[in-house]
C-alpha cells in the first residue's frame, strides 16, 4: 500500500536531540528506530501504511515529542492510544517526562479498570480514558512514576495506591501498602512489594496472567531474557536480589509488562524458569554507581 501524502508523509519524519533514551519509540517501531549515541535515531522512513502506523504510535507516546513529521505537527486523528495488547490490557501511551517516560496501562477487572502507573495528564486525555468505563484504582509501582497519580485518581474517582517506602512521592495516597508480604487488592489482583529499584517498589499481578513490574523487571532485547536494571538501582541491588528470592514459586504470570524495557508474553512455566535463572544471576550483583548508559535494553 502506498504511503499517503498528507503532512505526516513518510519522507518527512525525523527525531530531534531532545530524546532522553527512554526506549518507548524502539518498543513501538523497532524496525524504524534504533539506539545510537545514547538516544533514539530514525533508521529510515516508513515504507508502507503499517510502518507509518508504528511511527505515529511512537510519536504520540514519546515524552519529549521528539518524533515529528515534516510539518512539525502530529495529526490527533492518528493517535492509536489506548492500544490493546490483549483482551484484558491496554497500553496508554502519552508517556510523561515527569515519570521518566514510563509506560502505563489499564487492566480490565470485573468492576471496571485499574490503571497501573500513569500517562501524562491533560483533560482531553483524561476524558478519553474515562469514557472507557469506571476506573476503581490507580496503582503506582514506585516513586519515579508517581508524579501524575493524584491528578488521575481524582479525575477518575479512583483510589490511589503506593507503598510506604515511596510514600513521600505520593503523600496523599488513599491506600498505603506496607511490608514485603503480598497483599490482595481485589479478587485476583495482588500487590507484591519488591524493594530494590526503590525502597517502595511493587509488582502488581492480575489473575496470575499480567505482571506490571514497574522498573523492577523487564524483557531485554539485548540479552533475550528477563532482567533487572542493576545500573539504575536507586535503593539496593542486594534488596533487589532478596526480593527475587522471595518471589520464587510465588510470582506467577504470563505477561511481563514493565514501565521501561520491552514487554513479553510467555508461559507461566517459562516465566518461572527465567525468574529462577535471574535470581541466581542477581545473587552475584554488587552495588555500583548509577549509569544509564549501561542499561541493556
Amino acid at each position: 500500500m502506498a504511503v499517503n501524502t498528507r503532512s505526516d508523509a513518510s519522507e518527512n519524519w525525523s527525531i530531534d536531540d531532545r530524546c532522553t533514551n527512554c526506549d518507548v519509540a524502539r518498543q513501538l517501531a523497532p524496525g524504524l528506530v534504533r539506539e545510537h549515541a545514547g538516544r533514539s535515531e530514525l533508521v529510515r522512513q516508513p515504507r508502507d501504511e503499517a510502518e507509518l502506523r508504528q511511527l505515529r504510535a511512537a510519536a504520540h507516546a514519546c515524552p519529549t515529542r521528539s518524533i515529528r513529521p515534516g510539518s512539525g505537527l502530529l495529526d490527533p486523528a492518528s493517535d492509536p492510544f489506548p492500544l490493546a495488547l490483549d483482551d484484558g490490557v491496554l497500553l496508554l501511551g502519552h508517556n510523561s517526562p515527569r515519570t521518566a517516560g514510563a509506560n502505563s496501562y489499564l487492566c480490565r477487572r470485573s468492576t471496571g479498570w485499574v490503571m497501573v502507573d500513569t500517562p501524562r495528564y491533560s483533560e482531553p486525555l483524561a476524558a478519553r480514558y474515562a469514557a472507557l468505563g469506571p476506573v476503581t484504582d490507580v496503582l503506582l509501582t514506585h516513586r519515579d512514576h508517581a508524579r501524575h497519580g493524584r491528578a488521575w485518581a481524582d479525575r477518575l474517582g479512583a483510589r490511589l495506591w503506593i507503598h510506604e517506602g515511596d510514600l513521600a512521592a505520593a503523600p496523599a495516597a488513599d491506600r498505603v501498602l506496607r511490608g514485603t508480604d503480598p497483599v490482595e487488592i481485589s479478587p485476583g489482583l495482588v500487590a507484591h512489594p519488591f524493594p530494590g529499584h526503590t525502597l517502595g517498589s511493587v509488582l502488581f499481578v492480575a489473575d496470575e496472567r499480567y505482571c506490571f513490574s514497574g522498573d523492577s523487571l523487564y524483557w531485554s532485547r539485548t540479552t533475550g531474557d528477563v532482567e533487572v536494571q542493576e545500573a539504575v538501582t536507586w535503593y539496593s541491588i542486594e534488596e533487589q536480589a532478596a526480593s527475587l528470592e522471595r518471589s520464587l514459586g510465588v510470582l506467577r504470570f504470563e505477561w511481563l509488562l514493565p514501565g521501561h524495557g520491552d514487554r513479553r508474553r510467555m508461559s507461566v512455566e517459562e516465566a518461572d524458569r527465567r525468574l529462577r535463572s535471574l535470581a541466581e544471576r542477581a545473587r552475584r550483583l554488587r552495588p555500583a554507581p548509577v549509569d544509564f548508559t549501561a542499561v541493556r535494553w
